[in-house]
């Protein structure tokens, strides 16, 4: 589910996984698996996702709506 929801925000800002990737410090690759949901980022990762999207954790790793 988070992995749809990181995409999904990712996109409405128009953002590739290459700009996302420089905005968290990772690489476009780690966001990749996080969008596949290969690879599950840790509370840090979640904070700085949460940021730059302006949405919450329970959002972001859909527990509500």
């Amino acid at each position: 589910m988070y992995g749809q929801k990181i995409r999904e925000l990712r996109q409405e800002k128009n953002l590739t996984q290459l700009q996302l990737a420089e905005m968290l410090d990772t690489t476009a690759s780690t966001v990749g698996k996080y969008e596949r949901e290969f690879l599950q980022p840790n509370v840090d990762m979640i904070t700085k996702l949460c940021k730059i999207f302006d949405v919450s954790a329970d959002y972001l790793l859909g527990l509500k709506d």
